[in-house]
């Protein structure tokens, strides 16, 4: 089920508008994760999906990454995509439980 939840500011990732939205879920592991559209732009129905999207594809928790050609792993290293809801294009940056878009 998601649910809409009070805006809160995010350490490390710019400010949050004073529009923001945010909506909360549950993963398949039981984890509170969250999609915030700092944009506040993208539609509801799409917004839904999405985060429903993400869960299913257990894309929410602590991850490690490398560098090309490096030799360590960065645990909770924010992972960054594209995404398009509707006619626009959105970055997407995922950080353990939270994922968040941004402007493109």
């Amino acid at each position: 089920m998601v649910q809409e939840s009070p805006i809160v500011e995010e350490n490390g990732l710019p400010p949050l508008c004073s529009g923001a939205v945010i909506l909360e879920g549950m993963t398949k592991r039981g984890k509170p994760c969250r999609l915030i559209d700092n944009t506040a732009s993208a539609p509801r129905e799409e917004l839904v999906a999405l985060l429903n999207d993400l869960i299913e594809q257990e894309h929410f928790g602590p991850s490690g990454l490398s560098v090309a050609g490096g030799n360590t792993i960065r645990i909770g290293a924010p992972q960054s995509a594209h995404v398009q809801l509707g006619e626009h294009i959105y970055r997407m940056i995922v950080v353990d439980y939270s994922a968040r878009l941004e402007s493109f």
